[in-house]
């Protein structure tokens, strides 16, 4: 385990867990945005003082970015494992699951933390938004070059537009993390996954 002793505002060295740390962080971030997430609620959720978080991690925006890396490391693994599926159908069976796991999780926050934070940065935290919205184009990119690829080889049907596909497939995605955050049970997101795959184009 990482343990970083970080000079606490007065006394003596503080020692805390940095992995914990920064796990406490993305809750907060999770819960409330980026910008809804006050230098006192993360810095009580950490267990740590202002000149700590700022020696170790840096400032608010960069906490928030190691937050995000940790989202994404632990969170969002399935979307590289959906990738590595043999087939296309399987990309999305797998990306679909993963997705509706994260959303009925009783460990975590309800909702999507990149959708959350994009959504409420003001003016003053575009940069924030736009890193959001870069991680996610960049897993859209990858998303359609994959489904390209199984068009290539026959596997999806000439008409089918690996674009749209894509799309759809982040729309579901989204609609779990809406309808989640509105209470749906995990029943009726199965059966909205289900659904969705029925509609998968097959040669």
């Amino acid at each position: 385990m990482n343990m970083s002793v970080v000079p606490a505002a007065r006394g003596r060295p503080r020692e805390f867990c940095v992995e914990n740390a920064l796990a406490a962080a993305l809750g907060v971030f999770w819960r409330k945005g980026y910008e809804g997430a006050s230098l006192t609620d993360l810095t009580e959720a950490m267990g740590i003082s202002r000149p700590s978080l700022y020696a170790c991690f840096g400032n608010k925006e960069a906490l928030f970015r190691q937050a995000l890396d940790l989202y994404e490391r632990e969170k969002m693994a399935y979307i590289g494992e959906a990738l590595a599926q043999p087939t296309a159908r399987a990309v999305a069976e797998h990306l679909l699951m993963g997705a509706l796991e994260r959303q009925t999780s009783v460990c975590d926050p309800r909702g999507c933390l990149g959708v959350i934070s994009a959504m409420q940065c003001g003016d003053e935290a575009q940069s924030i938004r736009a890193e959001v919205m870069a991680r996610g184009a960049a897993a859209n990119d990858a998303l359609i070059a994959r489904f390209q690829r199984a068009k290539a080889e026959g596997e999806l049907p000439p008409s089918a537009s690996p674009e749209g596909l894509a799309r759809l497939l982040y729309a579901v995605s989204q609609g779990l993390s809406v309808q989640a955050s509105n209470g749906a049970t995990a029943e009726e997101l199965r059966t909205l996954v289900e659904t969705a795959l029925q509609c998968w184009p097959t040669r």
